[in-house]
């Protein structure tokens, strides 16, 4: 099959995730509780990245599957998506791989609705995996006909298998938790910062692994700031997620519900001051913001996985990136202001594309933005734009004739799951 063949097949998955549209969210809602606006939202971004693959011949068009002709690729997808999780299958079928796909359990519904609409495109080039996450991966490592295995996770349950990797030969390819900075200087626009930190924060009722997790604001502007973004997030609706009208929704995740609880208690006992929200109904958490957060606090220290807002002040740019970069995600930083802004963006910016690495690398981050709305910045992510973090956020295990090679920072799916080549990181400026 082409290139070109292949392409008219994402394509025709477009097509059909605009005749599902209202089914792919009324399951969203269903399963994941995210809300009838974000699902809509999420289902209209997947067919605009499906169109956007046309841009990619030039880069896809020559390359082969990574196992050569008939391999296949295992992709063990999170939770905390629904019809973004196309871009990322579709971006490793296009270059000639076959496509085994485990959805969490939590989106049963939405993995049979998804398998419906691939059956008369892809047939049996792209097929679903009913067990559990540990046996999927098992099964992928013994299986002679996978070339390589890409997880999207949490990295406490991937580190473990880097020997079985090793002894395998195959290619691992990881995306994991992020807990991204936001750093807001005295000059910033600061109607930019508040609206990019208010979707970024409480889209999906906070459960991406891109949002702003550890919020740094100049201490000039951090009392103003915070009034500001205080009196936003009260006016935020909470309720069900299939009300027209909610903006937070409950969270899925009952892990992710226990973990703020802790965070929360642990911010209280430690000196920080909660400035609205606070309050759990079972897994309905509503919109926290909370004030004079410490590094040390468990809400900076881990991901925060839900509606709530850690934010701390600093006094200097030395201060902020050393703050920022004392952290083992290191996926996504957001910076807004001037030229300190400007100057601390390119001392958190990793390489244009993933690269061999002596060992995990702290403090340098696989997407910066500057003045940059976080939708802008992640447009074309996975088809255009490559998207990774370094640290824990994201990393490749690799064994090619000179050895074992660890790799970090952004990558396209489709890039690394087929046959090696040169890449130029010019190609992604």
């Amino acid at each position: 099959m082409s290139f070109s063949q292949r392409l008219e097949k994402v394509l025709s998955l477009g097509q059909a995730i605009g005749r599902h549209r209202e089914t792919l969210v009324e399951l969203a809602v269903k399963d994941l509780h995210f809300t009838v606006r974000d699902s809509r939202t999420e289902a209209d971004l997947a067919q605009e990245n499906l169109r956007k693959f046309q841009e990619t011949e030039n880069l896809l068009s020559g390359r082969a599957p990574l196992g050569g002709s008939g391999s296949w690729v295992s992709l063990m997808l999170s939770y905390n998506g629904s019809a973004w999780l196309n871009t990322a299958i579709t971006s490793i079928f296009l270059v000639g791989n076959r496509v085994r796909v485990k959805f969490s359990s939590k989106g049963k519904n939405l993995m049979e609705l998804t398998e419906r609409m691939y059956r008369p495109i892809f047939g049996d080039d792209i097929v679903f995996y009913r067990g559990s996450g540990r046996a999927f991966i098992d099964a992928s490592l013994k299986d002679p006909k996978v070339a390589a295995v890409v997880v999207f996770g949490f990295d406490e349950n991937i580190l473990p298998y880097e020997m079985a990797f090793r002894t395998s030969g195959k290619k691992l390819i990881f995306e994991g938790p992020g807990s991204d900075p936001f750093i807001v200087f005295p000059d910033a626009d600061m109607e930019l910062a508040l609206s990019d930190l208010m979707a970024g924060k409480f889209m999906y009722s906070g459960q991406t692994c891109t949002a702003p997790k550890r919020i740094f604001i100049h201490q000039a502007i951090y009392n103003d700031f915070l009034e500001m973004f205080v009196d936003r997030v009260k006016r935020l609706r909470v309720g069900s997620p299939e009300e027209e009208t909610t903006d937070v929704s409950p969270v899925a995740s009952d892990l992710a519900v226990g973990q703020i609880k802790e965070q929360l208690q642990d911010a209280v006992q430690n000196g920080a001051r909660i400035l609205t929200g606070g309050d759990i109904e079972a897994n309905l958490i509503h919109p926290t913001v909370v004030r004079d957060a410490t590094d040390q606090m468990l809400g900076m220290r881990e991901e925060v996985f839900g509606p709530v807002a850690f934010t701390s002040s600093f006094s200097s740019t030395k201060e902020v990136l050393a703050r920022a970069k004392n952290h083992k995600y290191a996926l996504r930083a957001a910076v807004f202001g001037g030229e300190e802004a400007r100057q601390a963006a390119e001392a958190l910016r990793g390489r244009d594309y993933c690269h061999p690495v002596d060992n995990y690398t702290f403090g340098t981050f696989g997407t910066v933005a500057c003045n940059e709305t976080r939708g802008t910045s992640w447009r074309g992510a996975f088809v255009t734009k490559p998207v990774g973090g370094y640290g824990y956020s994201g990393w490749i295990w690799e064994t090619t004739e000179a050895g074992f090679c660890l790799k970090q920072g952004a990558k396209l799916l489709s890039i690394e799951t087929s046959n090696p080549q040169q890449v130029e990181e010019s190609r992604f400026h």
